[in-house]
């Protein structure tokens, strides 16, 4: 019977054992290519923005938390699960101190949202999510330059009273030593429930721009953020 070494010199992977190590099997084909530089966006449109504080450098104004927040949501860049109905949305931005008037790298952001009809995934108490499922959820850390970035989609308008609907929004909880944590609401320009809702403050409102490449188009919006230290 073949042992392990003897497995790993006749594995059929494209690679064949030599005496100095592997090389590629006399029959191995070229790795086909994935696409060209057409399928992705122009750079000027998606290349990560320099470090310029915000217009208005003020500390993000706070917002409710809701009754959907879930705690250890997962580490991800994309929060939807795969082939999510809706329409694509990139968010970026950066955490900064108010005091310091510098970008914080290592923050954590906690970010919620519901999917394109309005439902969260907890929110029907007859069938919660399963134990370590987490739909149009993540966490993120940001990177030295403060720079944090996700794809979703964006999310539906739901109604919480006989005539009152929530307008679109995205929850944001976001933590870093030294500073007060914030949790608020990012919302969209052009919301028709913006003018009726009772929780919005305007300057929370963001206007994600549309981004046309060779197969479609996303939303592609800035939400910075600005931490008060405690």
């Amino acid at each position: 019977m073949p042992d392990r070494r003897d497995f790993f010199r006749t594995a059929s992977l494209g690679l064949a054992a030599g005496i100095s190590g592997l090389t590629l099997a006399a029959d191995a084909a070229p790795t086909e290519a994935s696409g060209t530089a057409d399928d992705v966006p122009a750079p000027d449109r998606l290349a990560i923005p320099p470090a310029e504080p915000p217009q208005r450098f003020r500390p993000t104004e706070d917002n409710i938390l809701g009754p959907y927040y879930r705690p250890l949501a997962p580490f991800r860049g994309k929060i939807t699960p795969p082939l999510e109905p809706g329409e694509v949305l990139v968010v970026r931005g950066r955490v900064w101190g108010f005091d310091s008037k510098k970008p914080l790298a290592g923050a954590t952001l906690d970010i919620w949202q519901a999917n394109a009809a309005g439902r969260y995934d907890n929110d029907d108490p007859h069938a919660p999510p399963r134990k370590g499922v987490f739909h149009n959820r993540t966490r993120l850390v940001t990177d030295d330059t403060g720079y944090y970035e996700f794809e979703t989609i964006k999310p539906g308008r739901y109604k919480i009273g006989p005539t009152q609907w929530r307008p679109a929004h995205i929850h944001y909880m976001v933590a870093m030593p030294g500073y007060t944590t914030l949790v608020t609401q990012l919302y969209f320009e052009g919301d028709p429930e913006n003018e009726r809702d009772s929780f919005i403050k305007p300057s929370l409102i963001i206007a994600p721009e549309t981004v046309t490449v060779r197969r479609g188009r996303f939303l592609l919006g800035t939400f910075d953020i600005v931490l008060a230290a405690k």
